[in-house]
């Protein structure tokens, strides 16, 4: 991993967490639907961003830097969900829910000038 790549490093630091979140869901709080829907989103962010930085082109770059922005955007959806239906914690929500809208804004920008 690149660590002077920002984005990829909060990404895979986000992903990390997640899946101990699914874990968490699946084994403290016997959730299975919405733990499987998040650690796919949330897990992807990273892996659409890993794809972009080593894309062949431009249009590559600036569509799986898309595709990672609507994957945060979903997870964002799912912590919401999950904080909403008392499966996560006001804290445990507000740290993931940080970390993702974080990463987020990041992707915005990087989208955003992508196209330019």
């Amino acid at each position: 991993m690149d660590d002077n790549n920002i984005v990829l490093t909060k990404s895979k630091k986000f992903a990390v967490r997640i899946i101990k979140l699914y874990v968490y869901l699946k084994d403290e709080k016997k959730e299975y639907i919405l733990s499987k829907q998040i650690a796919r989103s949330g897990t992807s962010i990273g892996a659409n961003i890993r794809e972009a930085v080593r894309g062949f082109s431009k249009a590559d770059f600036s569509f799986k830097m898309n595709t990672a922005l609507k994957e945060a955007n979903e997870t964002e959806y799912w912590l919401e969900l999950l904080y909403e239906t008392d499966f996560l914690s006001k804290e445990e929500f507000d740290s993931l829910y940080n970390d993702c809208c974080e990463l987020s804004k990041i992707l915005t920008v990087i989208v955003k000038s992508s196209r330019d």
